[in-house]
């Protein structure tokens, strides 16, 4: 690997010698490494080397002009906030004919981006104030891309997060039962069929006009948001392969989902599995402190709704690849997909009971917002 490593690296414009690299394995989509290199002062620079996985991302060079356009706007607005651009955002490295990535019929897609030293990141919440300071972070990219121009955006993954098309596929999976697997989940399949109605909900909101199309990352997991290693705070969002045109919500709704859960996301014991009212406040907090003046008043309002809708349309998403036969999602046991989809289930039964407590937490931090 480490030969590849080289035929590839000679293509970007680093200067110093070649020293060591390694992977990263962090479970994204796309292969990463960290390369170093040695200056003629004997100090160690590193960047982050990356496959881009063109199974999922099929055109690289729209995926490469979303990404250079957002960090190229995001570092203007940090500049001229006094902030530092080359820790708080990512910077794609060219290669030395100017060009975002690398293309060989041998080796594929490569790409590169500064290393953001003495940060790091976590894939579990190890406290509230963790939790808080990621809302924090994702508010402030929301913000920060409330007037990027929408239309230079394209779609990297079409329908990702239109829940109207999610359901479409769970119901042609259903239809054609490929894997002979249908009579396994029958009591999972009745409980997305009982909220067909949700899933409609923000795709008719978007399309009369009621809710504003945004930039959206599309993947806000905890381990997307870089922390300084001094300070605790966050500093940096990464992975910006799936921004794209989308919903507020959406983001809002997958990091309740992903954060908030007392459980794994594929925790056998169901009684195990709630939403922690005061994660979602916290969340809420710090969202709505770097985001809230830039949302409508009926983004706010449908906050709590995009949680359950975004738990709703994963779980969905689980069912429809187990009826498949576990066609999208690594597994790592038979019923893998079945038992993720239950407990997101099980957390969308338990939100549903909670959305009251929820509206009240939104309203309270709206007034004291005011």
């Amino acid at each position: 690997m480490k030969e590849e490593i080289k035929s590839i690296i000679v293509n970007f414009p680093f200067e110093g010698e070649f020293i060591d690299y390694y992977p990263v394995n962090n479970g994204h989509i796309n292969d990463t490494f960290v390369i170093e290199f040695e200056n003629k002062f004997g100090e160690i620079n590193s960047f982050l080397l990356q496959k881009i996985n063109v199974s999922v991302f099929k055109n690289p060079d729209e995926l490469m002009k979303n990404i250079l356009g957002v960090t190229d706007f995001l570092k203007k607005k940090i500049i001229k906030s006094g902030g530092d651009p080359d820790r708080e955002c990512l910077t794609v490295i060219k290669t030395k004919d100017g060009q975002p990535f690398f293309y060989d019929e041998r080796f594929g897609h490569w790409r590169c981006y500064n290393y953001i030293s003495d940060s790091y990141s976590i894939d579990f919440i190890s406290s509230p104030e963790v939790f808080m300071n990621a809302a924090k972070a994702f508010g402030k990219f929301q913000k920060m891309l409330s007037d990027y121009p929408i239309d230079t955006l394209y779609d990297t993954i079409p329908n990702f997060h239109n829940t109207s098309s999610r359901y479409a596929d769970f119901i042609n999976a259903v239809e054609q039962n490929l894997s002979g697997r249908l009579d396994t989940c029958l009591p999972e399949v009745e409980f997305a069929k009982a909220r067909k109605a949700d899933a409609d909900v923000l795709v008719n909101l978007l399309n009369k006009g009621k809710l504003p199309l945004r930039v959206t990352h599309n993947d806000t997991k905890l381990n997307n948001v870089m922390f300084d290693k001094a300070s605790g705070e966050s500093i940096c969002i990464v992975d910006l392969d799936t921004v794209m045109p989308g919903l507020s919500l959406y983001d809002f709704g997958d990091s309740i989902r992903f954060g908030a859960n007392t459980a794994a996301e594929d925790e056998r014991d169901l009684s195990k599995v709630s939403l922690d009212l005061e994660l979602f406040e916290l969340y809420v907090r710090g969202y709505l402190s770097q985001a809230g003046d830039s949302l409508t008043e009926r983004e706010i309002n449908y906050l709590p709704f995009s949680a359950k809708l975004m738990t709703y349309e994963c779980g969905m998403r689980f069912l429809t690849d187990y009826i498949n036969g576990d066609k999208y999602f690594r597994v790592h046991f038979p019923d893998h997909n079945l038992v993720r989809c239950r407990t997101q289930f099980a957390l969308v039964a338990d939100i549903e009971q909670k959305l009251e407590k929820m509206k009240r937490i939104i309203e309270n931090a709206k007034s004291k917002k005011k």
